[in-house]
């Protein structure tokens, strides 16, 4: 199986990236005729970033169990939100399949688009905003008054939506007052589900696809002033130099794409208690049809 890399943990802590120049050598010494590139660069260490939310728990599970089926090996990664940008631009990590955009990642964008390389989206239809259980009477961020004791529960500090959520909270003048209590996406999701529970009131900062939604009746509130931004998509990013040193990898990494029903299967299955490699494997099992897409030109 692929390996989650325990090292470079300290990372996140604020320890300064280095380039690993021996990692991004090319199969230039591969001339014979006889010599086969593909199987020396199969044999190669690929290292995938995340930033460990449920949606890239998923994302790059399946993509690395892909990856390890057609014979790298695989490590993952997880990291602070801009760690794993800088790992990509610096070319300490290989790639990630976990770029928020337009509006959640939009600054980091900003900060490394000409040191990474773009492959494109790999979901469509993502969205972010101030998420309440169905049964709290408020439609809207501008009904919000006292409802959770004006404190809206965050994750991350330095987390797009939650850079959002402190955006709204100035924007919206009746929010006066409220406060963004960050934490952890699991300690927000903890929180949702005792609310829940209890039929509580909550507001908290979400996004979809997300698991949350199929286990609990929820609702977005409507964003008047545009806080949130549109909708979003995820895109993949990849180190400058991959494609000449691992083009198999490249392309899959490229050709990756699949839909919110296909994450989602795969979120819910890992918040049921299914280790997250087992279930990126069943689910690439089960769809070889669509898996065979990535792959096609590759085999």
């Amino acid at each position: 199986m692929f390996k989650f890399n325990w090292k470079r943990l300290g990372i996140a802590a604020g320890l300064s990236l280095s380039l690993v120049a021996a990692g991004c050598s090319s199969d230039e010494g591969s001339s014979g005729e006889g010599s086969s590139d593909s199987d020396s660069e199969a044999s190669k260490e690929i290292e995938l970033s995340y930033v460990e939310w449920d949606t890239e728990v998923a994302s790059t599970n399946v993509i690395a169990k892909v990856l390890e089926d057609q014979g790298f090996d695989v490590e993952v990664t997880p990291l602070d939100n801009a760690v794993m940008w800088e790992s990509v631009a610096t070319g300490e990590t290989d790639g990630m399949v976990a770029a928020w955009l337009p509006g959640t990642h939009g600054d980091l964008y900003e900060q490394y688009k000409d040191k990474v390389v773009d492959l494109g989206t790999n979901l469509e239809g993502a969205k972010i905003g101030l998420v309440v259980p169905k049964y709290m009477d408020v439609n809207s961020i501008e009904d919000l008054d006292s409802q959770a004791d004006q404190t809206i529960t965050g994750i991350e500090p330095g987390a797009g939506v939650v850079k959002a959520a402190e955006s709204a909270v100035e924007e919206y003048s009746n929010l006066d007052g409220w406060t963004v209590q960050t934490s952890s996406s699991g300690a927000m999701a903890t929180a949702l589900g005792e609310a829940v529970e209890n039929e509580e009131p909550i507001i908290v900062t979400g996004w979809s696809p997300h698991w949350k939604f199929q286990k609990y009746d929820l609702k977005y509130l409507e964003d008047p002033k545009g806080s949130f931004g549109e909708a979003e998509e995820i895109k993949t990013m990849v180190r400058q130099g991959l494609e000449e040193d691992m083009p198999k990898a490249y392309k899959i990494l490229d050709q990756f794409h699949w839909e919110p029903a296909d994450i989602e299967a795969v979120m819910l299955e890992i918040q049921n208690g299914t280790d997250p490699e087992e279930a990126a494997a069943a689910w690439v099992e089960e769809n070889s049809d669509k898996v065979s897409e990535w792959t096609k030109g590759v085999e």
